[in-house]
């Protein structure tokens, strides 16, 4: 045991001199900010599941480790392509829903107006209509949630009033005219969904049709459509693109096969895991051979460039517009077990002669999607000579027509945004949201008045905005903040009380009520109609 003792000094020594140097070690960490390195012993998975466990066990305060993870999905997405996209669980049916052609709910077309959801109409035969829902109902209560007054979103009114077909919804409304509120109980059922927001006919010989998106049910939308219009003596048509931001590749495809021959090629995709894909038209269409417009704009993308790319490319049809969005990725989409899904970029799509229209992409999101809003500022809204062709090589049609790729469809017949000096106080009302606002609050109070419209033609014809309702609209303007100038232009005031009629129309009568009419200033829709009136007739 003595022996022992002639180490013990020693010993101390050490472990003083060890406590000192960790002590030390310890301080300067502390005081410097440094990372201490060390490895956390390897667990089941990559990086990602090791680096979200290590944050969940050791972060420095509570983490919400389902937000962190669909940020890391989300965010590692984004640097691959602007298209791949990831969707939670709680986003999954608000987002497939409009591509579905049905979703499960009450029934009604709604809007926001003045912090309430106010019923624009109930569908008809649906659920909401059965039990007395009303076109300018004012939705108070959902079940006993306040939903008036307190900011609400359309995404929360969707949320509590979609649910499962036979589930029960309760609700509390103030009718105009009606002391308190009336309670409903709703059973939610099976409510369709259109692609097809309008079909008429402009003229004897012109039909127009517009789509808003390519859904499940588009196809048929429009087949429907046109075999009607067809009937009613079309021989030339106007497909109103502008706007819609896509959807199923198919729904696309079967639609551009009603104006192509049998054998003609329409688009094809290829990735790198992806072979070759064609799609042909295989059979008889119903406007092979007749006049074909297609109208687009920076709002048309994928199928719409789709439609558009393939008519252009086969030399079937004018394009008349601006320059479209410039999608040209095509995704697949994963379902996850927890209800969320990954849609995933997995090929492109090209045109008949070859040409991708996606427009570039450098990782900045934002920058990508907003690409739009400096169309504004490089003067291309105004000029075609503004556009910039991102892609320098020239695809040529089988007539010899010159196109572009890399950057959207380059319209055939250029329609630049209005800048008339005329029109200055028409503009300044129409994007303040004045004239929908007036319009909407004068539907409302005449509706029982309004009521005996019963179609288009009746409203188009013995409806018009009076002097007195053009001066109450200057009145609620001053209110606004915008004064009325000394002098207002004829231009301008057709402008104002067309519109004005438009927006009554959509109130009374849904989007049928509206196009018929706003067709009298839509300058790309006149420009198309000009066009077909001035077509050699065979």
């Amino acid at each position: 045991m003595n022996k022992y003792k002639i180490y013990l000094p020693l010993l101390f020594s050490v472990v003083l001199a060890g406590g000192l140097y960790l002590g030390y070690r310890i301080g300067t960490s502390a005081a410097s900010g440094d990372e201490s390195s060390f490895y956390l012993p390897v667990q089941k998975g990559g990086k990602l599941d090791n680096i979200l466990q290590f944050i969940e066990q050791d972060y420095v305060d509570t983490v919400n480790s389902e937000m962190l993870e669909n940020n890391a999905i989300k965010g590692m997405l984004e640097k691959l392509d602007p298209h791949s996209q990831y969707i939670t669980s709680e986003e999954f049916h608000e987002m497939n829903d409009p591509l579905l052609g049905s979703f499960e709910g009450i029934g009604v077309s709604f809007r926001i107006e003045k912090d309430t959801i106010t019923v624009i109409n109930p569908v008809k035969g649906g659920p909401s209509e059965k039990v007395g829902i009303m076109a300018g109902d004012r939705i108070v209560f959902i079940d006993d949630s306040l939903v008036a007054g307190v900011k609400v979103t359309n995404r929360d009114a969707m949320r509590k009033l979609k649910g499962k077909k036979g589930t029960q919804v309760r609700v509390k409304i103030h009718r105009r005219g009606m002391e308190g509120l009336t309670d409903f109980t709703i059973t939610r059922d099976v409510i369709p969904t259109y692609s097809l927001d309008a079909s008429y006919m402009v003229n004897k010989q012109i039909g127009y049709i517009r789509l808003n998106k390519f859904a499940a049910t588009t196809y048929e939308e429009f087949v429907d459509a046109a075999e009607q219009l067809k009937d009613e003596g079309m021989t030339q048509l106007i497909l109103d693109l502008r706007g819609n931001t896509g959807g199923y590749l198919k729904a696309a495809t079967d639609l551009t096969d009603e104006f192509l021959s049998q054998g003609k090629l329409i688009v094809y995709t290829q990735g790198k895991n992806r072979p070759k894909s064609f799609s042909f038209a295989n059979r008889s269409g119903l406007f092979e051979e007749e006049d074909i417009i297609v109208l687009i704009d920076e709002g048309s993308a994928s199928a719409s460039e789709i439609v558009a790319g393939a008519l252009q490319d086969n030399d079937r049809g004018t394009i008349i517009g601006r320059r479209s969005f410039g999608k040209g990725l095509v995704q697949e989409q994963l379902s996850m077990r927890d209800g969320s899904a990954l849609r995933l970029t997995v090929a492109r799509y090209y045109t008949p002669t070859g040409r991708s229209i996606q427009k570039p992409y450098d990782g900045d999101f934002e920058k990508y999607h907003h690409e739009s809003f400096d169309r504004y500022d490089n003067g291309e809204m105004m000029s075609a000579d503004s556009i910039h062709q991102t892609d320098t090589v020239k695809y040529i049609t089988p007539k010899g027509k010159i196109v572009y790729g890399g950057g959207g469809i380059t319209p055939d017949v250029y329609v630049p945004l209005e800048s008339d000096s005329s029109l200055f106080f028409y503009n300044r009302l129409a994007n303040s949201g004045l004239i929908f606002q007036y319009a909407f609050d004068y539907a409302d109070t005449k509706r029982a008045e309004l009521s005996k419209f019963k179609n288009v033609e009746a409203f188009k014809t013995q409806f018009n905005m009076t002097d007195q309702m053009l001066k109450e609209l200057y009145q609620l303007a001053e209110e606004k903040g915008i004064s009325k100038p000394v002098i207002i232009s004829t231009e301008s005031k057709k402008y104002i009380r067309t519109l004005f009629k438009a927006y009554v129309g959509r109130n009374i009568l849904d989007d049928a009520g509206f196009y018929p009419i706003y067709q009298e200033i839509d300058p790309i829709l006149l420009k198309a109609i000009n066009y077909l009136k001035e077509q050699p007739k065979s």
